[in-house]
């Protein structure tokens, strides 16, 4: 039977893991074993990450509207209320733009949802 000899395709392997793990502290980033088992759970961070992102910045939108509206004497809740019966399609991430950066447009929106 002939003998395999896998030198470049694992080195390629180990290269690419340990080319992942480069910033790691200690051995997390020279050894290929550790730096395999770093990098598999710092890919399984990211993902979850990623879905975690979503959710921190849509409850960042709500404070800032909330914050926004209760200034002008209307809950977050509301206010979102009266511009869907009003049929404003704004989502939270630009009325939270617009709550912070241009607080006369937000101002209008809120007069608009108290009638």
């Amino acid at each position: 039977m002939v003998r395999v000899k896998r030198g470049n395709v694992a080195r390629k392997r180990r290269k690419k893991i340990l080319q992942l793990a480069k910033g790691y502290r200690g051995a997390h980033s020279r050894l290929f074993r550790v730096a395999n088992q770093q990098v598999m759970k710092a890919l399984r961070y990211s993902y979850v990450g990623r879905k975690q992102k979503k959710r921190v910045f849509r409850k960042l939108w709500i404070s800032r509207i909330n914050a926004s509206a209760r200034q002008k004497d209307i809950t977050y809740s509301q206010l979102i209320s009266s511009l869907k019966k009003n049929r404003v399609n704004l989502n939270r991430k630009m009325l939270a733009q617009m709550a912070v950066l241009d607080c006369s447009t937000f101002n209008h929106f809120v007069d608009l949802a108290k009638l």
